[in-house]
C-alpha cells in the first residue's frame, strides 16, 4: 500500500514562531518605514548543503509568495491572540512576501564536491521582511535532511515526543514546544506536537503543556500559542539609534506601550548580556511611556498618582537563552532581591532536555522561582541513523540574526561568547561602552549544542 504523500515547505503564515507576529505587529506601529538586512550563519559548518538540496531550497523560497492568511486563520489569531491590533490583522490579511526582490540565495561550490556553502541575505522593509526568519530556517533544515543526510525516517517520532512529555510532565515541569526553526521537517513537528498533546492528558501528571511557539500547530492541535519577543526587537532599536546604554529600556517600553500591563510579559534579558539588561529591568516606568507620541498605556491601577512600578515588578518574568542556567539562576535571585522582588517566573529555553529541565526546575524553585521550559531542537530534530540506531543523527545549528537596522549594524552580544553576532568592530565598541565581561561556558560550544 503507498504511503500518503507528506507535505513539504512551509505554506501559512502561521507556521512560525508567536514572537515574530508580535514583533511584527510592534514594527508595524512604531517603524513601519525601517530598511533592514538579515543575514544566515551556520554554525555547524561542516554540515554543508548539496547542490540538489540548494535547488530544492530556491523553489520552496519562492513558494513564500503564494501564502495567504485564512479566514480560519484569522479567526484563531482574534480568538487566542487578542493583544495583536485590528491594524495589525488587517495588515497580515493584506500581506504578501516577495521573495523574488527580498532574498537571495547563493551556493558557493567547494572545488571538486557536490557540497557547498550557503548564503542568504534578507533586504527591505522590516515590517515586510521579518515572516522569513522562521521559514527560511526551516526549509534549510529540511532541504539538508531530504537531499544529504537520508539515513533516517519519521519512525518513532511520536512515541519519542510522548516519552520525553510523560518524563517532563511527571516531573513537575511546565513545558512547551520551540523547535519550529530547527526541525527536521514540517511533519516532523506535527509529529512531535501530536506526541507532548497525548502526553498531557495522561492522569496524575503534575506538570503542564503550556502550548507551542508554533502558532499553526497551536491552531491544528488545540493548544495555545506562547511566547513574547526576540532578540531582534532590541537589535534593531540598539541599531537604529545607536544609543546601546538605553537600548534595553528603550525595548521595554516601546513593548510596554505596545501590548500593555500584563500582556506578552517574559522578559527576554541577553541580548547585551543579562548584566547591563538588569541595570534596565531595575528602572522606574514612565508614567506614560513616551514610546510614541500618541501613547496613552499609564501604568497605574488607577487613576491616582502612585508610585509607578519598575520593569521587574510589571513583567511576569524572565528568559534566559545562553550561558550558564544554574549562574543565571543565582544572578536573577540576587538581582530581584535586590530590588524587594519575588514570585516571578524563569523561562529556559537554550539546548533543553530532559534531564536538564529536571535540574534547572529543582535549583530555580529553591529559589523561589517559577521555572517553565521552551524545548526545540531536542523535540523536533532528535533523530538517530536507521542504518545505526545507537548512533546519532546531528541536527543542524543554523540561524539567521538581523545584520542592519536604518543601515546601521545590529549587533547581539550574549552570556555566551559563541552565540554574539554581527559586525566585530560594532561588537568590541558595544562591549567597551557597556563594561561588558566577557562570558564563556563550556557546555556552550555552539557546533556542538546537540
Amino acid at each position: 500500500m503507498a504511503q500518503p504523500k507528506l507535505p513539504e515547505g512551509v505554506f501559512s503564515f502561521l507556521d512560525t514562531d508567536l514572537y515574530k507576529l508580535t514583533m511584527q505587529c510592534a514594527v508595524l506601529k512604531y517603524f513601519p518605514t525601517v530598511e533592514i538586512e538579515y543575514k544566515f550563519n551556520n554554525r555547524t559548518p561542516q554540515m554543508r548543503l548539496d547542490r540538489d538540496a540548494f535547488t530544492w531550497l530556491e523553489e520552496q523560497a519562492g513558494k513564500l509568495e503564494n501564502i495567504r492568511l485564512e479566514q480560519q486563520e484569522l479567526r484563531f489569531l482574534r480568538k487566542h491572540c487578542p493583544y495583536l491590533s485590528s491594524t495589525y490583522l488587517g495588515f497580515l490579511q493584506q500581506f504578501r512576501l516577495r521573495p523574488k526582490q527580498q532574498v537571495r540565495l547563493k551556493f558557493h561550490q567547494l572545488d571538486d564536491s557536490t557540497y557547498g556553502d550557503l548564503d542568504i541575505t534578507i533586504t527591505g522593509l522590516w515590517v515586510e521582511t521579518m515572516l522569513y526568519e522562521v521559514p527560511l530556517l526551516a526549509l534549510t533544515s529540511e532541504a539538508y535532511f531530504r537531499f544529504v543526510d537520508k539515513d533516517w525516517d519519521h519512525e518513532g517520532q511520536e512515541e519519542q515526543a510522548y516519552e520525553k512529555g510523560v518524563k517532563l510532565l511527571r516531573g513537575g515541569c511546565v513545558v512547551s514546544e520551540f523547535g519550529s526553526r530547527r526541525r527536521r521537517d514540517f511533519h516532523t513537528q506535527d509529529l512531535v506536537v501530536k506526541g507532548l498533546v497525548r502526553a498531557s492528558k495522561e492522569n496524575d501528571l503534575p506538570g503542564k503543556l503550556s502550548g507551542t511557539s508554533n502558532v499553526y500547530f497551536a491552531m491544528k492541535h488545540s493548544i495555545p500559542p506562547v511566547g513574547t519577543v526576540a532578540h531582534e526587537w532590541y537589535m534593531g532599536l540598539a541599531a537604529l539609534t545607536g544609543d546601546y546604554e538605553h537600548a534595553n529600556e528603550n525595548g521595554l517600553r516601546y513593548w510596554l506601550d505596545c501590548f500593555g500591563k500584563g500582556v506578552l510579559g517574559i522578559a527576554l534579558t541577553d541580548t547585551f548580556g543579562t548584566s547591563d539588561f538588569f541595570k534596565a529591568f531595575k528602572k522606574t516606568i514612565p508614567a506614560r511611556t513616551s514610546a510614541s507620541q500618541d501613547a496613552s498605556t499609564e501604568y497605574t491601577d488607577d487613576n491616582t498618582t502612585a508610585t509607578q512600578p519598575t520593569y521587574a515588578e510589571v513583567f511576569a518574568g524572565i528568559r534566559q537563552d545562553s550561558g550558564d542556567p544554574k549562574q543565571y539562576i543565582k544572578d536573577a535571585n540576587d538581582f530581584y532581591k535586590s530590588i524587594g522582588v519575588s514570585g516571578k517566573s524563569i523561562v529556559f529555553s537554550d539546548a533543553l532536555n530532559v534531564d536538564n529541565c529536571l535540574e534547572y526546575k529543582k535549583i530555580a524553585e529553591g529559589y523561589g522561582f517559577n521555572p517553565s521550559f521552551g524545548v526545540g531542537t531536542f523535540f523536533t530534530n532528535d533523530y538517530s541513523l536507521k542504518s545505526e540506531p545507537g548512533t546519532k543523527s546531528k541536527p543542524l545549528n543554523i540561524v539567521i540574526k538581523l545584520s542592519k537596522a536604518g543601515g546601521r549594524p545590529a549587533i547581539k552580544i550574549s552570556d555566551n561568547i559563541g552565540k554574539n553576532t554581527g559586525d566585530s568592530a560594532t561588537v568590541k565598541d558595544v562591549k567597551r561602552r557597556l563594561g561588558y565581561a566577557e562570558h564563556e561556558w563550556k557546555e556552550g560550544d555552539e557546533a556542538k549544542r546537540w
